[in-house]
């Protein structure tokens, strides 16, 4: 059985077995120059991009699509994502991933001084810095394809953030599942955040698409989101013009230590389940973006360290997380593709792990700013 673990170059096509790796650099328009790697297991594909710090550009399980259609063509090349624009919405312009991370310094909306000057952009800069130290592994004997790599977010005097990844799929699983390990490399102590953005659209998202998940207490983001209450799990077809509704949640974990949330398609037969450490991650941000489909028809499962305010919000509350010097903190999920009876067996483990949703018709003002 072959095992080779080699570092990642443009123009790779290394095939072990039932694991594969290729890579090549994008060229034209906005994704000129970004590197693509696709790592591969069975059936199963998964697109990451080591610039735009390791996102997950789209996956593939047995020929169907699992991710979204932004208005952003993309992939962006970060050089012409604006993150420091003044109004502090610049992350959106390079906005199209599967999975985009959003941190490390903060995760949230965009904060200002009094001035009007702009603190913390949206989302955080982790998605848009580049890796280095980027590796992949091919074991044929455990059936696994991983890839490695490290995003340091730096500013000298102010923080020294680095975040480990390893993502791997399994030959006998349509999962990807990754691991991030984020480190405080300072001699001085620090706080940092994290939130995942994992965006899924059709086929799993449409008319009667449901979101199942064992949540203990809900509440809209604000006052626009109010009315979607009674249907936060429920999704309706495209339409134009619809704004977005968030709800914020707690979520029940299993006994495993893990929370889970679940969109199942249109008809009940496929899904997507999204899970992870609920001990490090322990709050949920469900995004309903339910405009027309040119528009980007789409919904966000959002685990997070916080939910995504201005960071100061969050650090009043006591969501922010506090590193020693040289200490670090994990997080680890999984996202996998289910069809027939899996979706039935995932739906009867979080309905045995549910219990009473206290659910609120308006903002809770310990999760919500303003």
């Amino acid at each position: 059985m072959a095992l080779k673990r080699l570092t990642v170059v443009d123009g790779m096509d290394e095939v072990v077995g039932p694991l594969a790796v290729r890579t090549r650099r994008l060229r034209g328009g906005l994704q000129d120059g970004l590197l693509l790697v696709e790592i591969a297991a069975c059936g199963t594909t998964a697109q990451v991009l080591p610039d735009r710090g390791l996102g997950i550009w789209k996956m593939t399980s047995g020929g169907t699509d699992i991710g979204w259609s932004s208005p952003v063509r993309g992939p962006v090349h970060p050089q012409f994502v604006p993150i420091t624009d003044p109004s502090g919405l610049g992350w959106l312009e390079g906005f199209d991933e599967l999975v985009a991370r959003c941190g490390l310094v903060s995760n949230g909306a965009p904060e200002f001084d009094p001035q009007g000057r702009l603190l913390h952009p949206l989302h955080g800069r982790i998605a848009n810095l580049p890796a280095h130290g980027v590796e992949v592994t091919l074991d044929e004997a455990a059936g696994t394809v991983t890839l490695h790599g490290a995003v340091d977010e730096t500013r000298f005097l102010f923080q020294s953030l680095r975040m480990t990844t390893s993502i791997s799929l399994q030959a006998d699983r349509p999962r990807v599942s990754w691991t991030d390990t984020v480190e405080n490399l300072s001699d001085r102590p620090t706080t940092m955040q994290m939130l995942y953005h994992v965006n899924i659209g059709p086929p799993f998202l449409g008319a009667g698409s449901e979101l199942v998940s064992a949540v203990e207490e809900l509440a809209p983001r604000d006052h626009g989101a109010a009315a979607d209450v009674p249907t936060w799990n429920r999704y309706d077809e495209p339409r134009p013009g619809r704004p977005e509704q968030v709800h914020f949640m707690s979520l029940r974990s299993d006994e495993a230590g893990r929370a889970a949330a679940m969109l199942v398609a249109p008809g009940g037969g496929d899904a997507v389940c999204l899970s992870w450490r609920s001990d490090t991650l322990p709050c949920f941000s469900l995004w309903k973006n339910q405009g027309g489909l040119a528009d980007g028809y789409v919904t966000g499962l959002e685990p997070g360290t916080n939910y995504p305010n201005p960071r100061s919000f969050e650090a009043a509350q006591g969501r922010v997380v506090s590193l020693s010097p040289r200490a670090g903190v994990s997080f680890a999920l999984e996202l996998e593709h289910l069809t027939g009876p899996a979706v039935a067996s995932v739906r009867e483990r979080m309905a045995a792990n549910a219990g009473p949703l206290r659910s609120r018709d308006r903002p809770r003002p310990d999760w919500s700013a303003g």
